[in-house]
Order: C-alpha cells, then sequence, then structure tokens
C-alpha cells in the first residue's frame, strides 16, 4: 500500500486521549464521511496500493491496520458507505484524505470490506482453535456451559433455534444468569464457511473459556456486526461477553 510522499491524512493522526476515560494504547481517528472521532478499534482502516498502468491507485480493505503508510478511516456501516458512494461523498473525502493522488474506488468495495472483516474474524478463530482454546461440539459446549466455564457463546447464522436455546440456556444456568435473557451471539456466517474456515465438519456452535480470548473474538467481531449493521445485544446482566452491535438472537 502507499500513500503520496510528504502527505498526511487527518484522520489517521488523532493521537490518544487520557482525558476521556480512553486508554492512551487505544489511539482515536476520524471517520473520513461521518466526522466522528473514536478509538480505531471500532474503525475500518482503507489504504492505497501501488499506481497502476493507468496512474492511479486502488483504494483496499486494510482489516488488520498495518498496511505501510497513512490511512484513511471509516466509522459507517455498509449501508451509509455504499450511499455515500453512490452520491460521490467517498470519492470526495478520499481526495482530500490522499491530496495529489489519482484514485481507484473499486465499485465492490462494501463487499470486499465485509469479506475482509469476516477474514481477519474466521482467522482468530482458527489462532483461537489452534491454541486450544476454542471448544467445539454441542455436547462437550452444554458441560462446560452448565459449569460455568464459558466466557463467549457463537452460534451459526443457519443453526437450528432448538440447537441455540439449549445451549443458551446451559450457559445462563452456569453463569447464575437464568431470567436475564443472556443468549449466546448469532454469526452473521453460516455452518459451511465456519466449517471450512476451521477445518472441521459441521460447526455450528462454539465457545470460547477464556476470558481474554473472548475478548480478542470480541474485538474483531464488533467491527464486522457494526458494518452490517446487526441488531444490538439485548441488555445482559450476566456479563456474558456480547459485542457492541452484535446480535444475540
Amino acid at each position: 500500500m502507499r500513500t503520496p510522499h510528504n502527505e498526511r491524512v487527518a484522520s489517521d493522526t488523532s493521537e490518544a486521549h487520557t482525558g476521556r476515560g480512553h486508554k492512551a494504547s487505544a489511539p482515536e481517528r476520524r471517520c473520513i464521511l461521518s466526522g466522528e472521532v473514536t478509538s480505531r478499534d471500532g474503525l475500518i482502516r482503507l489504504a492505497i496500493g501501488p499506481e497502476g498502468v493507468d496512474g492511479a491507485c486502488d483504494v483496499l480493505p486494510d482489516p488488520l491496520a498495518r498496511a505501510p503508510g497513512r490511512g484513511a478511516w471509516l466509522g459507517v456501516d455498509r449501508a451509509e458507505l455504499e450511499q455515500a458512494m453512490e452520491k460521490g461523498r467517498l470519492r470526495g473525502a478520499l481526495a482530500r484524505a490522499y491530496k495529489g493522488a489519482k484514485l481507484n474506488i473499486p465499485a465492490d468495495l462494501p463487499a470486499m470490506i465485509e469479506g475482509a472483516l469476516a477474514k481477519v474474524f474466521l482467522d482468530r478463530l482458527g489462532l483461537e482453535m489452534r491454541a486450544g482454546k476454542l471448544i467445539l461440539g454441542s455436547d462437550r459446549i452444554a458441560e462446560q456451559a452448565r459449569s460455568g466455564r464459558v466466557a463467549m457463546l457463537l452460534h451459526a447464522a443457519d443453526a437450528s433455534e432448538d440447537g441455540r436455546k439449549k445451549l443458551d440456556q446451559a450457559w445462563r444456568v452456569g453463569r447464575d444468569a437464568e431470567g436475564s435473557g443472556a443468549r449466546g451471539t448469532t454469526l452473521p456466517l453460516d455452518r459451511a464457511a465456519l466449517s471450512v474456515a476451521l477445518g472441521r465438519d459441521n460447526v455450528v456452535h462454539m465457545a470460547l473459556a477464556d476470558e481474554k480470548s473472548a475478548e480478542r473474538v470480541d474485538l474483531i467481531l464488533a467491527r464486522l456486526m457494526y458494518f452490517l449493521r446487526a441488531e444490538k445485544p439485548l441488555p445482559n446482566d450476566a456479563g456474558a461477553h456480547t459485542a457492541p452491535g452484535v446480535t444475540t438472537n
């Protein structure tokens, strides 16, 4: 990824705030479309690639925010991004961010961002599984959940309602949260996508026992779910992990 020399992108220069409850280790960035400033952890970074034969640079998602050069940040959902593209607002915002650069904005940028975020999430699940942190199989999850050893409960998009309810109930029992309505998170990914990503057959339900693992997954999942503008979670008196913007039904 490349940024024109000697140019600074305003959305990538905010310093960390320490006076409003934010940790210095969580720098903030400004969304180039809404103008709102928030933690970079909740935003999506865009970067530009090298110049093509026509002298234009492709605008590409950088979900891990690791590409060299300065980036532009988005804090809007997919529908808002699509609207901004239709009205030319995204092109204008990027033109201001990358002054002097000829940009090529892919027509399928929203789909590219969704795919990139989903891949990062699935890769994170794979890492947790290889580290022995991911619990698979309904029976094993139910046993761990009833014993209070599940920090985060996840269901595939096409999981049966009966299967979800049984595990949700076991989870509430283990967390002394019966009657709270706490439920696992229904993902925007079906069992086929989860099974392929994890190299296992018929992955429908997953759980994480380790709190740190759940936090890592939560952070990535929240960004994906917000971009898709999923329903916000119900209040959770049990303190269970549910990422902001994540549906819990």
